[in-house]
């Protein structure tokens, strides 16, 4: 996402599509990428559950009412664009914003062709628990976050307040905004989106203060409603120096790209992806299933694609 290396035993249920054996495709290549001819499809899948989401509907409708065989494996958001690139997954179906990626492997060297739209827009953002804020508003600014900073201590956050974040690898500019805004804050890692949800519902459960890095669209705010805290507002070109960031995060539209040959020889399949495209509510719906309720992402998809024909009926090609 502009974010998003995943351990097993802190993914859980939220890795379900690939499975922690899944192949890594920084390294090998699947074996249904780019064979021609045959009605195979390999779609990259990130670890956060709302790109789960969107593979598991696309994956079943492609398996369902396409008959192709789809195969899904795992990459994180920078090492996708290359295996994208060099024809090893055949589509990407969420990326949160990579303009460097886009200019190399789109208009440089043209492996990449864009696939559209998702339909979703994409938010990252520092956030308290609503009934924090409600007993003190004025958390919501940044300006007055050191004020709270002794209630969000951690042991983990060296006498400071903590600002949790997810995994190392995520693509985040909160190290520089703590740095560069002079906040008493220390960035501490959880290590994957769903150690994180844990730590937060933690929080939730016993009533504590909490300041996080989080996302929208996610699931996670049906379940532990935050209130975002206003940083200072997001101007173009903000955020071109990672080490002078002093500003808030965009809002992304969020993208899909194919490889290029995929996207001209793909035939149906390519067809359906640039097609696919959904609102935040629809994804929000997929992942509560999955994340939340329990069910394996076909079954998640199977619910849904049962309850909105009229939505993906118009991908079909």
């Amino acid at each position: 996402m502009r974010t998003r290396t995943t351990v097993c035993a802190a993914a859980g249920a939220l890795l379900l599509l690939t499975g922690c054996g899944a192949a890594d495709m920084t390294r090998q290549a699947s074996p249904f990428a780019g064979a021609r001819g045959a009605k195979t499809v390999t779609l990259s899948v990130q670890s956060w559950v709302g790109a789960q989401a969107n593979v598991a509907v696309a994956r079943y409708l492609l398996e369902h009412e396409l008959g192709y065989r789809v195969d899904t494996v795992q990459v994180d958001e920078v090492p996708a664009w290359d295996a994208l690139s060099q024809g090893r997954v055949d589509a990407l179906l969420e990326d949160w914003g990579h303009p460097e990626q886009e200019q190399r492997h789109v208009r440089d060297k043209k492996t990449i062709a864009p696939g559209g739209g998702l339909g979703v827009t994409g938010h990252i953002g520092w956030f308290v628990p609503t009934y924090f804020a409600e007993r003190h508003p004025d958390v919501k600014d940044w300006r007055n976050l050191d004020k709270y900073a002794a209630q969000m201590r951690t042991p983990e956050s060296g006498g400071k307040g903590q600002l949790l974040d997810g995994s190392p690898s995520y693509v985040t500019n909160d190290k520089a905004l703590v740095e560069n805004l002079d906040l008493d804050y220390q960035v501490v890692f959880a290590g994957s989106e769903a150690a994180q949800i844990t730590q937060i519902q933690q929080f939730a459960k016993e009533r504590k203060p909490f300041l996080t890095y989080w996302y929208a669209p996610q699931w996670l705010f049906e379940k532990v409603p935050m209130t975002e805290v206003r940083l200072p507002a997001y101007k173009e070109g903000c955020d071109a120096d990672p080490d002078k960031v002093a500003c808030a995060y965009p809002h992304t539209p969020l993208q899909k790209y194919l490889n290029a040959d995929f996207a001209r020889d793909g035939g149906e399949a390519a067809a359906f992806l640039k097609r696919f495209r959904w609102t935040t509510q629809d994804q929000n719906e997929v992942s509560l299933m999955i994340a939340d309720q329990r069910l394996t992402p076909e079954e998640a998809a199977k619910k849904w694609v049962d309850g909105h024909r009229e939505t993906w009926r118009a991908w079909l090609p």
